[in-house]
């Protein structure tokens, strides 16, 4: 039963002064659960309440230092017989588990040593102790544990006694948390510490993963001290907690969670061989992402998951502003723009779009919530805050920042605390803005029209005021030379760019706003025409995601679309680029909006412009994206395997090399086309020994082309207890957009069998959502979806199948 509004409303308003002190043994794994005893100190001014904790079990509690019997349905302690201040003692014994969602157990196949970690999150707290599992119950959490004496433990506060012969640690208490970003993370961890502005810091990684931190460490030790810099610049409050350990960790489900005082990161971050610069780029924007929850999240909190936005906005806005600026990563708004705006786009048209700020009524419960972990609270809240930042001004948006943050510092806070702020900091109407960007679903339109003498004039289609850039250029002879740049307000009135008659133009130049740009059609065919002859970057990334976005309206056919990219992105520059058009192109295009009969032509003509790709390309980082793009799409055996054995990529200016999960994305395609069997994928695996290995071997048994391959990997992914790892890489090989006859039954076994599969929690419901069949969907198919969608118990999975019906249809 997940906590709903009323319930979490009525629990804060009777609860208050909650503290934790946990004992967690975690020194025998093997046996599937782990020790606990947790201290819960507490006022409460009613006569009953309640504390979660899941599937516990040997459960006793005592109630200020009476055994008590409260009524525990494997979710709920219930207690009775309160009022005043009490402390509540749970022991128990608590499930381990390997889908990322509570105490976290992996074995690496590199070594066989052992991980136990909590991943924690919404309704995650209580699958890991006893607790009020609310983000406005904050409370300090003191912390000691006992483990293998040959660990490291590592959590939110500074170690402040270590046994290493008992293996027993102690941490500091901390300050006020939400539950739900508490964390520990224990095994024989290989760390690299040191200190920075007064405070500890440190990163580490699975001991198998050693060589690869030490090959990182000093850039990621300067990207760290570099964000950190910059938020003690940007921030008048200081760091709130007492350190900053951050750690690559198997399993989790998120990208990173910002856990305070110890981030944690999946640790595909860190991978084996080759780390190419967008890569980079990426693991920096994290790395700034997450330091910021630092303040948005941890320092402060929203109150219920109405204001996700509060904290995910923010981060992803804050992510790409600071890695951009402090880390030394330039045109990361490239990126953004080409994909988590588009991604916004998409999911901000489909019947499930909300507010970025919702009521919180429309968020009843947590499992609501879940949901709402999107590229709307994340891209479109990033581009919000954007427009606002336009808007306001940067230092008065700061000035408010800053109020917001002091004022509420280790509190809870809603949509009209930080509205509140702005109004404080600036004579602009904080409160219309916020009502009119975050209080309403959608996005507005900018159309770009012609009067009679040819003079471009902008019509917004929507409620929002805009300011962004608007740019000219000369078309003549398809040149596309820069003229001018203007910033232009558009709102209800029409905006005539006088002077611009006859020349080519792009509004919202430089990504200052969110709305969908409807070019003219000189303009568009200018583009389309000369797209390479454009020298900023950021300018053709706006242009591609017109192209992504008409092919998603169906204002552009998606044959179209295609001739756009056979034409253009062999002569493509920027490799962040060439990645998005990629990925876009094979992940959304082919099985939404190609035909069936008309897919392999088009990977053919694909992988033909890709290698076209390949031989122009003047940098091993461009030549690396057109590798990718080839081994996800090439049909020549002898290419491939030519790769395998030379473990990279010969070109006339020598030897590019790679990185395992790319070898392995080439073994998944030669396996895919009948270019290698069980045996050729056994051998792989055992020559790369590790979990990379265990995955991809997966990935590629699931992909081959035979009725039998499928019905092995139907099998292993719906194995019970199935680790999460195990079954998105296993799915992902299963569909191809190639084999869409030979899918067919197993769309159906998908339908039938993934609602009892999404049962197991939350985030594996997301990932069986993310296992929606990749293939192109007959009408008689997205019928069937349809009829079993409103049956789904799950609402996570209900709303990733009603997404994607969307978006085909």
């Amino acid at each position: 039963m997940s906590l709903t509004l009323d319930e979490a409303r009525t629990r804060a308003a009777a609860v208050s002064e909650v503290s934790y002190d946990l004992d967690l043994d975690l020194t025998d794994p093997a046996r599937g659960d782990f020790g606990l005893v947790v201290r819960i100190g507490f006022t409460c001014s009613a006569a009953t309440t309640f504390l979660e904790l899941t599937a516990a079990t040997d459960v006793v509690v005592t109630l200020d230092g009476r055994t008590v019997d409260p009524a525990y349905d494997g979710r709920r302690l219930h207690l009775a017989g309160l009022g005043g201040t009490h402390e509540v003692v749970v022991d128990a014994r608590v499930p381990l588990v390997t889908d990322g969602d509570g105490m976290h157990t992996f074995t690496d196949p590199a070594d066989g040593a052992t991980y136990v970690s909590a991943y924690l999150g919404m309704d995650v707290a209580q699958k890991v102790f006893a607790c009020f599992d609310q983000n406005d119950l904050k409370a300090p959490v003191s912390l000691a544990v006992t483990a293998d004496p040959s660990w490291t433990v590592v959590a939110n506060g500074r170690v402040t006694s270590h046994d290493p012969a008992a293996g027993r640690w102690t941490f500091a208490t901390t300050k006020p948390i939400p539950v739900a970003m508490w964390v520990v993370c224990a095994g024989p961890w290989h760390s690299r510490r040191w200190e920075h502005a007064g405070l500890p810091f440190a990163w580490h990684a699975r001991a198998s993963l050693a060589a690869e931190l030490d090959r990182d460490f000093d850039e990621l030790r300067r990207t760290t001290q570099a964000c950190f810099d910059h938020y003690a610049e940007l921030f008048a409050e200081p760091m709130p907690f007492d350190s900053y350990e951050q750690a690559f960790v198997p399993g989790q489900n998120w990208g990173a969670l910002e856990t305070p005082g110890c981030v944690t990161y999946r640790d595909e971050y860190l991978p084996r061989g080759v780390l190419p610069e967008r890569m980079r780029a990426s693991r920096a924007t994290t790395i700034a992402h997450e330091m910021a929850h630092m303040w948005f999240g941890d320092l402060v909190t929203m109150t219920w998951w109405e204001d996700t936005w509060l904290q995910e906005s923010f981060a992803d806005y804050m992510g790409y502003r600071v890695a951009e600026a402090a880390a030394g990563y330039p045109h990361l708004l490239v990126g953004f723009e080409t994909t988590r705006k588009v991604a916004a786009y998409r999911a901000d048209a489909r019947r499930s779009t909300h507010p970025v700020a919702p009521a919180a009524e429309d968020v009843p419960d947590v499992d609501a919530a879940a949901t709402n972990f999107d590229m709307i609270s994340y891209a479109k809240g990033n581009a919000s805050l954007r427009q606002l930042v336009t808007w306001l001004g940067d230092e008065t948006f700061l000035d408010g920042v800053n109020g917001y943050l002091s004022r509420h510092a280790f509190g809870n806070t809603t949509l009209a605390d930080f509205v509140a702020a702005l109004d404080a900091a600036s004579d602009r109407d904080a409160v219309a803005w916020a009502d009119a960007w975050l209080r309403t679903s959608g996005f507005d339109t900018i159309r770009v029209e012609r009067d009679a003498d040819a003079t471009p004039v902008l019509r917004r289609l929507g409620s929002r005021p805009h300011r962004l850039r608007v740019a000219s250029y000369d078309g003549a002879g398809g040149a596309l030379t820069p003229l001018d740049t203007v910033v232009v307000d558009l709102a209800d009135e029409p905006v005539r760019l006088e002077g611009w008659a006859g020349r080519v133009v792009l509004p919202n130049v430089g990504s200052e706003t969110y709305a969908q740009v409807d070019l003219d059609e000189a303009s568009m065919a200018a583009f389309a025409d000369g797209l390479g002859r454009l020298e900023d970057p950021l300018a053709r990334a706006v242009v591609w995601g017109q192209w992504f976005d008409g092919v998603r309206t169906r204002r552009i056919d998606p044959l179209a679309y295609l001739d756009v990219v056979t034409r253009h992105l062999p002569g493509e520059t920027h490799p962040m680029i060439v990645t998005s058009v990629v990925s876009r192109t094979l992940a959304s295009v082919l099985p939404e909006r190609v035909p069936a009969e008309a897919v392999r032509p088009a990977v053919d003509d694909l992988a033909a412009t890709f290698a076209a790709g390949l031989g122009a390309a003047t940098t091993d980082e461009l030549r690396l994206t057109f590798v990718e793009a080839l081994a996800s799409t090439s049909r020549d055996v002898d290419l491939l395997t030519g790769w395998l054995d030379a473990d990279g990529v010969e070109h006339g200016d020598g030897r590019l090399a790679w990185y395992a999960a790319l070898r392995w994305r080439v073994v998944a395609r030669l396996a895919a086309i009948g270019g290698a069997d069980a045996a050729f994928v056994e051998a792989e695996r055992r020559r790369d020994g590790t979990v990379d290995g265990e995955l991809g071997a997966a990935r590629a048994l699931a992909a081959r082309p035979t009725r039998e391959a499928k019905e092995a990997a139907w099998a292993a992914a719906t194995e019970p207890g199935v680790a999460n790892r195990r079954f998105g890489a296993v799915t992902a090989g299963l569909w191809d957009v190639e084999q869409v006859d030979l899918l067919a039954p197993f769309v159906d076994r998908y339908l039938d069998e993934a609602p009892g599969l999404a049962e197991r929690g939350q985030a594996f419901a997301q990932a069986v959502g993310h296992a929606f069949p990749a293939v192109a969907l007959s009408t008689a198919q997205l019928d069937a979806v349809e009829a079993r969608a409103g049956d789904v118990r799950s609402s996570i999975l209900r709303r990733a199948w009603e997404d994607a019906l969307d978006d085909r249809r």
